[in-house]
C-alpha cells in the first residue's frame, strides 16, 4: 500500500575517533542537554507538558544531517514527569558558528561549554533555519538515511512527489508557519507543506497512514496528497514518523474561520430583523429535521452558508467512503462492531460522565452566576445520561466500523473558496497512536462536526460582550444562534447520509441511527464539559447547552 523505503539493513555506526572534535561535541550535548531542556522545552508553544513538572529528560539520539557541513541534528528526547505516563520529543537544533543567529529571540538558543575549546557551543531551533529546511526537503527527494547511535534517521518520496515537484524545478524556499501549537508545519513555495511532528510515539502514525492510503488506494482529492516523510528507524526496527510532506492547499482559512464570517453577518441581520417567534423554533432533533425540507424563512435568514453545510456533509460522506473501500488491506477492512466494543464505549462514555458531572457539581459556585441555573439543570440530568448511555448495552447493532478521522471538527478542515479539504488524521492528540488506528463508528466523526456547528453559532456570543453584562448578548442572541445550529446541523447530516445511505457503516434501521448519533453526541458534549470546566470555564455554557438540548429535544424512535 505505502510507498515504503528501501529494505530495511542492519544499522551500521562506525567507532569514532576519540579525539574526533564531533565525538566530544555528541558527548558534551549527551551531558548538558538533559539539564538544559527543560528550560527550553516550557518556552515552546508546541511543548504539551508545560502544566506537568518535568523531573527529568533523558536524550535517546542524536541523528546528525549532513555534518560538518549543515550540523544539524534531530535530538530525541524522553521526558519524565512528576507523574502520569512520559512523553518523547522531536526536537531538530542547529549548530550555531561564527555569529550566526536565527532571529532575535533569544528562547530559541541553547548553549553549554565546548569541551574542546574555550567557546560556548550554541544551538538554536533548527527550523528557523532555510539551509536545515531545503536539505531536509532534498533529502526527502533523494530518499537519504542519516546514522545516529541507537538508530537512523531515514526519508523517503512517493509517487506523487514528482507532480508536485522536482529537485530539477530549482529550489523551493521555505518558511516556518507560525501559527502551530502541537506540531511545527514549512511550507516550500506554495507547493509542498513539511509538517514536522513534535510529540512522537513508535509505531504506525494514523496520519501518514491514512495520508498515505487517501493518495495512493482511492480516487478521494479532498486531503493533501503525501509526497513524502522522514521517520527514525531504531536498531530494534521500530518506527518513529519524524514529519509527513504533503501537497500544499491554497485556502482562504479553515472553516471554523469560515463559518465564523458567514455567522457574523447573520447575527448583524437578526439584530435589524424581527424577533424570532417561538413557533419558528424548531424543537425536535436534528435527524427528524434533516429528513424535512428547511423552511423558505430557514433559507433566507441563514443564506449561501446552507450549501456550504451540504458541500461539507458530502465531502465527509465521500471520505468515510474511501476510507471504508478497502478489502485487501486489513487496517482498513470494515468489520461488524462485536460486544465487548460496543460494552467498551458504553463504560468509557458512562465513566467520562460520571467524573465530569461530578467536576460541574464541586464547580457550581465557581461559575458565574448567571449559568447557575444551567448548571443545576444539567446536575438533575445526571441519571438520564448514564441511562441514554446503557441504552446501547446487549443491544444488536448492524452498523460496520470502519476507519475515521478522529477528532474531526470545523478546524480540521480548509475551505478553498468553492470547496472543503479535509486535514490532520492523527486522531486526538491525548490518545495512544494505536487506539488512534482503531475503526470507530463514522458517526462519530458526524457528532463532532455537528458539535462543531454548535460551537460556532454560540462563540460570538461568548467573545463579545455589551454594556449590560456578560449574559445580556447571550440572552438576546441565543434563540437565534439555536436557530441557526439546528438548521445547519440538519442541512449537514441529510446531505451526509444521502450521499452515504448505502455504505455498510450507516445503520440500517432508523432506531439504531438514532441511538448511535445520539450517543456519540451526548459523549461528546460531555468530554467538551470537562475541557471547559478544566481549561476555558467561560465557555462551559456551550457544552452545558448541548447537554440540555440532547437530553430534551424531542427525539424519535429510541425503543
Amino acid at each position: 500500500m505505502a510507498n515504503r523505503p528501501r529494505e530495511d539493513r542492519q544499522i551500521e555506526t562506525a567507532e569514532k575517533d576519540p579525539r574526533d572534535s564531533d565525538t566530544l561535541f555528541l558527548a558534551a550535548a549527551r551531558s548538558n542537554l538533559p539539564k538544559l531542556l527543560p528550560e527550553f522545552l516550557m518556552r515552546r508553544r508546541w511543548f504539551g507538558g508545560k502544566a506537568r513538572r518535568i523531573l527529568a529528560v533523558e536524550v535517546l539520539d542524536i541523528v546528525a544531517i549532513d555534518q560538518p557541513v549543515l550540523r544539524a541534528y534531530f535530538v530525541l528526547a524522553q521526558i519524565r514527569y512528576e507523574s502520569g505516563p512520559g512523553d518523547t520529543y522531536n526536537i531538530p537544533l542547529i549548530h550555531l558558528r561564527n555569529g550566526e543567529s536565527v532571529g532575535a529571540d533569544p528562547t530559541t538558543v541553547i548553549s553549554f561549554r565546548d569541551p574542546a575549546s574555550t567557546e560556548d557551543i550554541v544551538l538554536a531551533d533548527a527550523l528557523l533555519d532555510q539551509r536545515f529546511l531545503s536539505r531536509l526537503l532534498d533529502a526527502i527527494a533523494q530518499s537519504d538515511s542519516f546514522p545516529g547511535s541507537r538508530g537512523e534517521v531515514r526519508a523517503s518520496s512517493t509517487s506523487a512527489l514528482p507532480a508536485l515537484w522536482q529537485p530539477s524545478e530549482g529550489v523551493l524556499e521555505p518558511s516556518l508557519i507560525r501559527a502551530e501549537q502541537s506540531n511545527s508545519s514549512v511550507t516550500y513555495g506554495q507547493r509542498l507543506m513539511l509538517k514536522i511532528v513534535r510529540r512522537v510515539e513508535e509505531g504506525v502514525n494514523p496520519d501518514l497512514e491514512i495520508g498515505l492510503f487517501l493518495t495512493e488506494q482511492s480516487s478521494f482529492r479532498h486531503v493533501p496528497p503525501v509526497a513524502g516523510h522522514v521517520e527514525y528507524l531504531s536498531r530494534e526496527g521500530t518506527r518513529t514518523v519524524l514529519g509527513i510532506l504533503q501537497g500544499f492547499v491554497a485556502n482562504q482559512g479553515d472553516a471554523w474561520q469560515f463559518t465564523l464570517k458567514a455567522l457574523e453577518e447573520y447575527y448583524e441581520t437578526a439584530q435589524r430583523g424581527r424577533p424570532l417567534e417561538a413557533s419558528d423554533i424548531p424543537q425536535t432533533s436534528i435527524l427528524l429535521l434533516s429528513s424535512q425540507p428547511v423552511p423558505s424563512a430557514a433559507a433566507k435568514r441563514i443564506g449561501p452558508y446552507l450549501n456550504a453545510a451540504a458541500l461539507l456533509g458530502r465531502r465527509t460522506a465521500e471520505l468515510h467512503v474511501a476510507l471504508s473501500s478497502a478489502r485487501q488491506y486489513p487496517a482498513f477492512t470494515p468489520h461488524v462492531i462485536s460486544q465487548a466494543e460496543q460494552q467498551a464505549f458504553v463504560s468509557s462514555a458512562t465513566d467520562l460522565a460520571t467524573a465530569n458531572l461530578a467536576l460541574l457539581r464541586r464547580l457550581r459556585n465557581e461559575v458565574p452566576e448567571y449559568i447557575r441555573r444551567e448548571v443545576d439543570d444539567v446536575l438533575e440530568l445526571e441519571e438520564t445520561v448514564r441511562q441514554r448511555f446503557q441504552l446501547l448495552s446487549g443491544r444488536k447493532l448492524s452498523a460496520m466500523l470502519t476507519r475515521i478521522h478522529g477528532d474531526y471538527h470545523l478546524g480540521q478542515v480548509l475551505f478553498t473558496g468553492n470547496d472543503f479539504v479535509i486535514i490532520d488524521f492523527e486522531g486526538e492528540p491525548a490518545r495512544p497512536l494505536e487506539d488512534r488506528r482503531k475503526k470507530r463508528s463514522t458517526l462519530q466523526d458526524v457528532a463532532g462536526m455537528l458539535r462543531s456547528f454548535h460551537y460556532a453559532a454560540y462563540a460570538p456570543l461568548l467573545q463579545k460582550s455589551t454594556v449590560n453584562g456578560p449574559d445580556t448578548r447571550f440572552r438576546d442572541l441565543g434563540r437565534w444562534a439555536y436557530y441557526w445550529q439546528k438548521w445547519v446541523s440538519a442541512t449537514f447530516l441529510k446531505a451526509y447520509l444521502e450521499t452515504s445511505r448505502d455504505s455498510e457503516f450507516i445503520p440500517k434501521i432508523d432506531a439504531e441511527l438514532v441511538l448511535l448519533l445520539d450517543a456519540f453526541l451526548l459523549d461528546k458534549a460531555i468530554y467538551e464539559l470537562g475541557y471547559e470546566l478544566n481549561n476555558r470555564p467561560s465557555w462551559v455554557r456551550i457544552p452545558l447547552e448541548g447537554i440540555s438540548q440532547l437530553l430534551t429535544d424531542t427525539s424519535s424512535a429510541v425503543e
